[in-house]
């Protein structure tokens, strides 16, 4: 089964064809980065009108380096959930009328499981594993026990931690995107040049939680009171400090939750994913007997591929999504539990 996946949720224009689930033919990403790089951010408006130029072109290169034609498409995803609402509705609307067209099935995907499916494609682990998912927007602890079947064990309460690589990033005039620029500087830093304080674990029933606007803070607000007294204040020397921190409170928080859980399966997903710091203390854990996954640099960005490789799982199980179905700002509900 040849699905094509469609991915406009925010700034990357993707479409992939992927062939049962596993066999990537072709994962095309136009990415919108040196267009929002003026205003450090993503301009919601500019988003979706680029996504309306693009995304013909875009399926169409899908296509052609998949090796496939038209006709060879058997189904048809793409993400209706969340996201920016303008820019998804371009993807979904250009999604309902291509599978119309074909008159092949048509289902769409929530991105932010798309994300925690991803190293499955590449890296399939056994179910149940520790889904880890780190972006922009989010911060999710979880217990995966199918590709559609997770339950939350701990989420931020505030920041996601990409957000926050993000704004430490603009108020240090870093670069652009932040978490790029952050792991670039850091490989260079001393991340003992400045002593950010990081949350507790949380107690009661939530010990999974974290916070992240707390760190933030102390970084652009109060960053020389966490000051080595010796140390340069170079940018990279607050980028390497920074990251220390950030990845090593949710470090502490993965291995209390393998701790509870008994799971020695591990996986990660998302942009954040991407971070060579989280990347390292991930695969030391193998050392302890763990196995680890997560997505090459390619999937932890918003792709297509992620879509139409989670879509199959769907449309093997016979779900079908109605043509009347509209975009969503919103993830879609998860079951939040606590051991």
């Amino acid at each position: 089964m040849n699905v094509l996946g469609i991915e406009t949720s925010c700034d990357e224009c993707s479409a992939a064809i992927v062939r049962d689930g596993r066999e990537i033919l072709s994962n095309v990403i136009a990415t919108q980065i040196e267009l929002h790089k003026p205003y450090e951010g993503v301009v919601p408006e500019l988003a979706s009108r680029l996504h309306t130029e693009w995304i013909a072109q875009v399926v169409q290169s899908a296509i052609e380096k998949s090796g496939l034609s038209i006709s060879d498409i058997d189904a048809v995803a793409v993400t209706s959930r969340p996201g920016l609402l303008g820019s998804l509705l371009v993807g979904l609307n250009f999604a309902k009328g291509f599978a119309a067209t074909l008159d092949v099935p048509f289902v769409t995907i929530d991105h932010i499981r798309a994300h925690l499916y991803a190293s499955q494609v590449e890296k399939p682990l056994a179910y149940p594993y520790l889904g880890i998912l780190v972006s922009g927007g989010h911060t999710v602890i979880c217990r995966v026990n199918g590709y559609d079947a997770i339950e939350v064990l701990g989420t931020t309460i505030d920041d996601a931690i990409g957000e926050a690589f993000d704004k430490v990033a603009k108020h240090y005039d870093l670069g652009y995107p932040g978490g790029v620029a952050i792991d670039r500087l850091a490989k260079s830093g001393n991340p003992l040049a400045f002593r950010f304080p990081g949350s507790a674990l949380s107690k009661g029933d939530h010990p999974y939680d974290i916070s992240y606007s707390g760190l933030k803070s102390a970084v652009i607000n109060q960053r020389d009171q966490f000051w080595d007294g010796e140390s340069e204040k170079s940018p990279q020397n607050i980028a390497a400090s920074f990251q220390r921190v950030a990845v090593g409170m949710l470090m502490r928080r993965v291995r209390l939750a393998l701790e509870d859980t008994g799971l020695k399966r591990i996986s990660a997903g998302g942009g954040v994913a991407a971070n060579s710091l989280l990347r390292s203390e991930l695969t030391a854990m193998e050392k302890g007997g763990y196995e680890v996954a997560f997505p090459s640099l390619k999937l932890c960005t918003d792709n297509g591929a992620m879509i139409a490789a989670l879509a199959y799982n769907y449309i093997q199980d016979g779900v079908r999504s109605d043509y009347s179905e509209s975009a969503s700002a919103r993830v879609s509900a998860f079951k939040k539990t606590y051991p």
